[in-house]
């Protein structure tokens, strides 16, 4: 059987402190347990999310993966604990705890999981301080982090640092939506997650080429969760962009936004296999990797199945399996044989 890496799942520990009480003030999510395997995520005593067993117990997820053909999870955290908002040294710390969690997990079964660590993005020297400590001490591929930092896009010189680090490093980085931008206009419909996540997306891809940031770090491994968002539907729009009005768009690189699709990673979580298709045409399967927002509703019940519905070659198939995920991770398939 091939292997498969699946780049984008999310863990929590089963628990945590009170974060409130640890830190003075509210604003943090914590896990509340109401019934065997099920549990609610809950923010200021309001529910955030209901989440069962498989999202902190790496028994379940290990079973589930057997019975989805997954051979390998890489673990990130919940976006909502990135707490950017916070004190910075209240979200080290919160980070300290988190990364500690998944260095344990993979540490326990290092041929089924692969971990990412969280920073403290709102501190630079923080931020890279724990980016080192999770590569260099603890064992982590590289880092999750968010689409923007309290409102800075990831152009900013703040953020373009920690990015430095992690190409110094080798540290596979995944971009993944948090706080969407335009939510006073998406209240209802659980539109934050259906359109600002993807326009998220596609906002952090675009500051990182029209910020002159994949030139300036040629070596970033950095992937995009969902596909890349919205990125790939309006690549030509950008392009145009770059074309007729080089005074605002090509004011830091000589080259159009297609010019940096070889530099990018996504996952292959877009929920429509013509899609797909289009991403590998667009992209080449080199620069896509299986990705299914595990254990979540809004990801992919059998990962992979986008994958599974297409006609494509065994190499093609192969290489969004596992290949490209090895390349962006910095693995060798030998270590889950």
């Amino acid at each position: 059987m091939a292997l498969k890496i699946d780049i984008h799942t999310h863990i929590l520990p089963a628990n945590w402190p009170d974060l409130e009480e640890r830190y003075g003030y509210g604003g943090f999510v914590q896990l509340e347990h109401h019934g065997p395997g099920c549990a609610r995520m809950v923010r200021d005593g309001r529910v955030f999310r209901e989440v069962r067993s498989n999202c902190w117990d790496p028994n379940v997820r290990i079973e589930e993966c057997d019975g989805l053909g997954i051979g390998v999870q890489v673990l990130s955290t919940v976006p909502v604990m990135f707490s950017y908002w916070a004190k910075p040294r209240d979200t080290h710390d919160l980070a300290r705890l988190l990364n500690d969690h998944i260095a344990k997990v993979v540490a326990q079964a290092p041929r089924r999981f692969v971990g990412l660590g969280t920073l403290p993005m709102q501190d630079t020297p923080l931020a890279i301080r724990e980016l080192e400590r999770c590569v260099g001490d603890l064992g982590l591929a590289g880092a999750q982090i968010g689409t923007h930092v309290n409102g800075r896009n990831l152009d900013d010189p703040a953020v373009v640092d920690v990015l430095e680090a992690a190409e110094a490093l080798g540290a596979a980085i995944l971009v993944h939506p948090w706080e969407m931008l335009g939510q006073e206009r998406m209240q209802k419909f659980w539109l934050p997650w259906l359109i600002g996540m993807p326009t998220e997306t596609a906002l952090a891809i675009a500051s990182l080429i029209f910020g002159g940031v994949f030139e300036r770090l040629a070596e970033l491994k950095v992937a995009f969760a969902h596909g890349g968002g919205s990125f790939p539907a309006v690549l030509g729009r950008l392009e145009q962009g770059f074309r007729v009005r080089p005074d605002l768009c090509a004011v830091n690189g000589n080259a159009g936004p297609r010019a940096y699709l070889e530099r990018l990673y996504v996952d292959t979580l877009v929920h429509e296999p013509r899609l797909l298709h289009y991403l590998i045409e667009l992209m080449g399967a080199e620069r896509i990797a299986l990705g299914s927002d595990y254990p979540f509703v809004l990801g992919e019940g059998r990962p992979g199945e986008g994958i599974e519905a297409l006609a494509l070659s065994d190499a093609t198939r192969e290489r969004l399996w596992s290949g490209t995920a090895l390349e962006w991770l910095g693995l060798d398939a030998e270590r889950f044989a």
